[in-house]
Order: structure tokens, then C-alpha cells, then sequence
């Protein structure tokens, strides 16, 4: 099955904004009988490589593979932003990064000392990201007008407690989890939010940067003892899980299970550890504390955490088949942009963005391949047909896709960038609207001077050093040089003009300072579509 074709540019300019005001909101819909339940599950800086079932080998998710397996496995699906707080924001509103509020992380450092997890305990003011516009439209609201319950569990970056931008907010029922990325950063917590409530923990006071103590032995296991505390935060989210679905299973609901796990500092229970140390063997550890906590035990740890969660993602469909959900239940399973690349994460040695390319500059925060392309596997118990899907699509795909999945009438759907891709999951493509193409932009950010990108059909254009002007287009035939390594744009001058046109119906300047990324165009561009 073929769905990529080279169609005619069509523009998406500011019309494609959601309604934000409670008055042009329907009231809520009383549920049918005919509404799946749905759970979305959103790994942090998972790779596109990262799972069996897309060709990992060392690492094992048995669960995932079997929900691939039983579903639909999407080949060439792509994150909202190759960072977490815009490509959230880009799922929840169905915008496209040309359009979105958030097109970066902004973590507000003029507040004061904002990457002190100790800090944020004491002062609650330094907690969260810049967050959403009150009101801001969400797929948490759409569902909830639809008839369904609504939460998230897991992981926001989206606003602290008091900025009006909360999951509470935005349209969910319930939360619990980490309101900060930050935070998110620390898997043994000081606390956890019960809504906009802090639940404390006793887990050990650690601040993020912090070192073995002065004469301890990095090669001794129990020298990392003091970064390891009662409530594991896997756990204790995995528990609300469990527990929100029990109470709730009498209705239609929606989960958004934002798990933190892949993303460091890497921690996981010590018997997962000890697998993949078995399996992996000797190795050196991460014992400075720069950036995150020691790790004894780096690349047993990692594919442990991935592990582990699959397992929690068993228990979990264990659970849905107890209660007779399970053929009932449409699950999502997909990562917030590409693997990060640190001296924690043995990025290379997994492959983790294979076949893309893995190494420092391809992954995370970049708008190759390796930073954007992300699994994406959707289960609905035994009633899909078992298939690969090679639907060219992204996070503002999600929106409108749970719009037709709730039955929402078409002409109710909130405007947003996006096309719905249940006909796929169907496998009814005789009736898949297709994107002419799909628009990422990246301000500058953490090494990377600015980037634009256009995928269309086979071909990906991308822009790099835009804060500089650079106006030089790359052009890939993405389906034969999947590690993007040839540049053809010089032979095929037609697509680069389709490529600035598709960049200039697309872009909107963003209002946020830190977002602005002022695009220059090449002498050639006359604007419009053609």
C-alpha cells in the first residue's frame, strides 16, 4: 500500500486557528454506546529504533511488539517538534509549528534558579514551562464535549500551577504526574501533583548535577544508593493509571499517559537493571553528575527503563482484558520527538533512530530524521487487519483523528492543521485525505541556529542556520537516502520553489520572542502558490 503521491501546494495560512472562547464551545454530548475508549501513550525521547518491532535489537518490548503485531504499525509518522514542550503543545491543539503557540522549551531562567529541583520544592514560582493562552482549545476539551472522561497521567511542560495553563485547564478531568519538565528530570521526586495539589514524597532530598560522594568507587553499585528513594515515579503514575481506569471504565474515556521514560536521568529498578546487565556485560559508568545523576550501569539502564515500561504497558492491556475493554479500547503508542543524544544515552551504540542516523547533530533538537520520525502503533483489541502503514503524517494528525474516533460530525471538528488518519487505521486508504505536505520550524535553540522543513511525498527539504539567513535549501529523496546523505537540490530546482512556497503558506510569526524566527527567502521567491 502506497499513500505518498505528489499533489499541488494548497495554502495553510492563519484561518487554521481553533476556537479558544468557552462561548463557541458546543456543550457536552451525552456518550454513545458506539464510542471506543482510547489511551495515549507518549514516551519521552524514544526513538524511532527504539522498539522491536521497528527493528531493535538488544533492547526488549515484547508488549509494544504484540500491540504492532495485532494493529497498525506507521512507518513514516513524525513528532510536532524535534523538542518536548512544542511538540506537546502541537498534539494537544492540532497546530503545526507554523501556527503553534509553543515552538520551543522556554524554561523561564529569569525567574531565578529554575534547574534546582530543591529550588522548585521550595519556591513553586520556579516550576514550569511558558505556558498555553488560557483557553486554548485541546484534544482534552474536544473529548470531553464528546461524552468521554478525560486524564492525563504523566508528564505536562506545558505551564506551571498557577499560569492558567494546567491540565485541569485544558480540558482534562484529572491529572497526576509532573506539571514541570524540569522536575520531570528526577524519577525519586520530592512530589508529585494530585491536580494542582502537591502529594510529598519521602523520597531523599537530590538535586539535579549532583556527584557520588567525595572518595566513593563509581564501579561499586552501592555508591549510587543515595539517589534512589521510596516512590519511584514510573510507579507511583503507573498506579493512578491502573486505579483511573478501574473507576472509570463504566464510561468512555481518554488517557493520555504521558510517561517520562526514556528520557534522563536514567534510573530504573535495579532487577530490570540486572537483565541487561547479564545481557550487556561490562561497562563504564556516568559517575560526574553533570546535567543529571550517576548511572552505573548507562546502557543496561536505558534499555531497561523501556523495558520496564513495556512490561507496565502488559499489565495494563492484562487489566482492559479483565474488564472486558480490551476490543473496546483503541491504544496509541508514540514518542515526543527523536532520541536525545548525551553522555548518558548510548544513542549510537542502541542505534536508537535506526534506520535514520543515530550520532550527535541527527537526533533530538534537529529536524533530521532521527529527531522528528517516531513510532507510532495503533491497537483496537482484535478489530483492526494487521498492516504497515505508510501514511505520511504528525502530531496535528491526532487531533481530527480522535475527533472521527469519537464520532464527532465533521463540520463540529475544530479548525488545526491537521488530516484524520482513521481511514488508515481502518485500512480503508481509498478514502485518506493525504497532506500536500507537512511544515516543521525550529527557532534557535541549544546549538541549532534556526531550521525549516518540508516533507512532500518522497522528498524533504531542510533549511539549517535561518537566525543567520541562510536561505540554502537540502533537498533528500527521503525513501532511497534514509540517512539523508545526498543533497539532489541543485537537479531539481522545481521542488525547492515548491519546497519556499509551502514554507511561506505556512509560516506565521510567532508571538513569543524566544519563538521568532525571522525567514529570508531566496532572490528567486516571488511568494504565493503557483
Amino acid at each position: 500500500m502506497k499513500t505518498n503521491q505528489r499533489v499541488v501546494l494548497a495554502a495553510v495560512g492563519a484561518a487554521a486557528i481553533a476556537p479558544t472562547q468557552a462561548a463557541q464551545r458546543a456543550e457536552s454530548k451525552t456518550p454513545t454506546a458506539e464510542q471506543p475508549n482510547v489511551i495515549f501513550i507518549l514516551l519521552d525521547d524514544a526513538g524511532y529504533g527504539d522498539f522491536g518491532c521497528y527493528g531493535q535489537q538488544r533492547i526488549e518490548t515484547p508488549n509494544i511488539d504484540a500491540l504492532a503485531a495485532r494493529g497498525v504499525r506507521f512507518t513514516d509518522m513524525y513528532a510536532g517538534a524535534p523538542v518536548s514542550a512544542p511538540s506537546r503543545c502541537t498534539l494537544l491543539t492540532g497546530m503545526h509549528l507554523g501556527h503553534a503557540q509553543i515552538r520551543a522549551n522556554d524554561e523561564m531562567p529569569e525567574r531565578g534558579d529554575v534547574w534546582s529541583i530543591l529550588a522548585m520544592r521550595d519556591n513553586p514560582a520556579l516550576e514550569g514551562q511558558v505556558p498555553m493562552a488560557r483557553g486554548t482549545y485541546t484534544i482534552g476539551e474536544m473529548m470531553r464535549e464528546a461524552g468521554y472522561r478525560t486524564a492525563m497521567i504523566g508528564k505536562w511542560g506545558l505551564g506551571g500551577v498557577d499560569s492558567g495553563s494546567t491540565p485541569l485547564d485544558m480540558g482534562f478531568d484529572y491529572f497526576y504526574g509532573y506539571l514541570c519538565q524540569r522536575m520531570a528530570q528526577c524519577y525519586y521526586p520530592p512530589f508529585l501533583y494530585n491536580g494542582t495539589v502537591r502529594e510529598y514524597t519521602n523520597n531523599p532530598p537530590m538535586d539535579l548535577g549532583d556527584k557520588l560522594d567525595e572518595g566513593a568507587d563509581p564501579y561499586d553499585r552501592a555508591s549510587y544508593a543515595k539517589f534512589k528513594g521510596e516512590t519511584y515515579s514510573p510507579d507511583a503514575i503507573y498506579d493512578k493509571i491502573e486505579k483511573w481506569v478501574d473507576e472509570n471504565h463504566k464510561n468512555p474515556f481518554f488517557l493520555m499517559w504521558t510517561t517520562t521514560i526514556p528520557h534522563s536521568a536514567l534510573t530504573a529498578p535495579d532487577e530490570w537493571v540486572d537483565r541487561y546487565v547479564q545481557k550487556f556485560g561490562a561497562e563504564e559508568p556516568v559517575y560526574t553528575g553533570k546535567g543529571y545523576f550517576p548511572t552505573r550501569y548507562p546502557k543496561a539502564t536505558y534499555a531497561a527503563m523501556i523495558s520496564y515500561l513495556d512490561y507496565q504497558i502488559g499489565e495494563l492491556v492484562k487489566q482492559l482484558k479483565a474488564k472486558g475493554l480490551y476490543d473496546n479500547t483503541i491504544i496509541m503508542v508514540t514518542s515526543d520527538n527523536g532520541p536525545t543524544h548525551n553522555s548518558y544515552t548510548s544513542t549510537s551504540w542502541f542505534d536508537c533512530a535506526a534506520p535514520f542516523r543515530s550520532d550527535r547533530g541527527y537526533t533530538k533538537r534537529s529536524l533530521h530524521e532521527g529527531g522528528i520520525r517516531v513510532p507510532f502503533i495503533v491497537s483496537w483489541g482484535d478489530r483492526l487487519r494487521p498492516a504497515v502503514c505508510d501514511y505520511i503524517g504528525y502530531f496535528p494528525d491526532v487531533m481530527p483523528t480522535l475527533a472521527a474516533i469519537a464520532g464527532i460530525p465533521q463540520s463540529e471538528w475544530p479548525k488545526c492543521d491537521g488530516e484524520s488518519f482513521l481511514p488508515s487505521i481502518m485500512g480503508r486508504y481509498e478514502e485518506q485525505t493525504n497532506h500536500p505536505y507537512l511544515y516543521w520550524e525550529f527557532p534557535k535553540y541549544k546549538g541549532g541556529n534556526g531550521w525549516l522543513c518540508v516533507r512532500m511525498g518522497k522528498w524533504k527539504g531542510l533549511v539549517e542556520d535561518v537566525a543567520d539567513g541562510c536561505t540554502k535549501m537540502q533537498l533528500y529523496n527521503i525513501e532511497d537516502d534514509k540517512r539523508e546523505e545526498h543533497d539532489v537540490a541543485a537537479a531539481h530546482p522545481d521542488i525547492v520553489a515548491d519546497m519556499w512556497q509551502a514554507i511561506h503558506a505556512s509560516h506565521t510569526p510567532a508571538e513569543h520572542p524566544l519563538f521568532k524566527l525571522d525567514i529570508r527567502y531566496p532572490d528567486s521567491f516571488r511568494g504565493g502558490c503557483e
